[in-house]
């Protein structure tokens, strides 16, 4: 990396909203030199969160294929009415 970017990589430009708290501790984590920039400790962040999601979703689809698949239409609505509770709409 170079000045918070990643070199070779295609980059885009985007806005996103943080606590403030939030961009205050970034900003003290580059004033302190522990992190390069407030993009690159973003795209380092953004990086681990995707590459977590991954793998999640890889142990879940193992779990699934070990114990028989996905799970069912019915399966699946049985699971949405738990987690949203029973005042979902």
């Amino acid at each position: 990396m170079t000045g918070g970017m990643v070199v070779g990589m295609a980059t885009r430009k985007v806005t996103v909203t943080l606590p403030a708290e939030q961009v205050d501790e970034i900003r003290s984590l580059v004033e302190g030199g522990i992190a390069s920039s407030v993009s690159g400790f973003v795209q380092h962040a953004v990086s681990v969160s995707l590459d977590d999601v991954h793998g999640w979703r890889s142990m879940l689809d193992q779990a699934l294929a070990e114990t028989g698949g996905g799970l069912t239409d019915a399966e699946r609505a049985w699971a949405d009415s738990v987690i949203d509770g029973p005042d979902a709409a």
